[in-house]
């Protein structure tokens, strides 16, 4: 069965919610995220990313471009649809830089960010040196997908990093690190003290550079890098919601 986007449409929501799927993941990766903000009343749409959900191998005719593009195509479909409503963005991986990047361009009709585990850059030597192999002939490297602590958990994702794709995503990142002090949304943060595949340090790196004023930073103990489908999971749902009911006068 093919992997689709995520559109669900709760009546007389009181905001709607954008969000973002991490690098070689999918809308499936959010599905209980998705899930459970539909339950609570909120209209949720997750884009599905170009060279996502199918193989591997499409990632690499994809880049940064088309896959913000399609953030903001869906981001301009939740404005449209309901234009008296706020739209909150949220994001994991490099889903939270994609949202970042939405919020850097789009901020003043974004109501506020979730953002769990984001990526700026890399530290790993290995990871900076990926893309440069591509002049062997070499297009992928084994990949870190399902970087979950919960037992028997999996995340539906490739298994291999594509390295062009990695080439874009690395340009995306220098220039949404570039431009962070252009964030000023209320902003949540959730960062696995242990993770695989994006440094904690990436946190410490937004909130020391965005002008956001609003700001909440949770530590998430018991969850590794998909912390969406983790032990910390629930925690990151009922916070968001918290989040939002608190910026739109709703019930906390």
């Amino acid at each position: 069965m093919p992997i689709e986007a995520i559109d669900l449409v709760a009546p007389n929501a009181p905001a709607t919610v954008l969000l973002s799927h991490g690098y070689t993941g999918s809308p499936e990766t959010m599905r209980p995220w998705a899930e459970y903000l539909f339950d609570a009343g909120f209209t949720v749409r997750c884009p599905l990313l170009p060279g996502h959900g199918t193989v591997w191998q499409d990632m690499n005719n994809s880049g940064w471009r088309d896959w913000y593009r399609e953030i903001e195509l869906g981001w301009e479909k939740l404005r449209a649809d309901y234009p008296d409503t706020p739209t909150f963005a949220m994001g994991l991986s490099m889903g939270g830089t994609l949202i970042t990047r939405l919020a850097q361009q789009r901020g003043d009709h974004i109501a506020g960010l979730v953002l769990v585990n984001p990526s700026y850059r890399t530290w790993r030597r290995k990871a900076m040196l990926a893309p440069l192999i591509t002049r062997f002939g070499i297009k992928s490297v084994a990949g870190l997908a399902s970087d979950i602590k919960k037992v028997d958990a999996r995340e539906p994702g490739y298994g291999r990093n594509p390295l062009l794709a990695f080439r874009s995503l690395q340009q995306l990142w220098k220039l949404t690190e570039s431009e962070l002090p252009k964030v000023t949304q209320p902003l949540l943060v959730y960062t696995s003290t242990e993770d695989h595949v994006v440094e904690p340090e990436n946190s410490g790196l937004l909130l020391a550079k965005v002008s956001s004023t609003d700001v909440t930073a949770i530590r998430l103990e018991n969850s590794y890098h998909v912390a969406t489908l983790d032990n910390d999971a629930e925690m990151i749902f009922k916070g968001s919601i918290s989040f939002m009911n608190r910026l739109i006068g709703g019930k906390t």
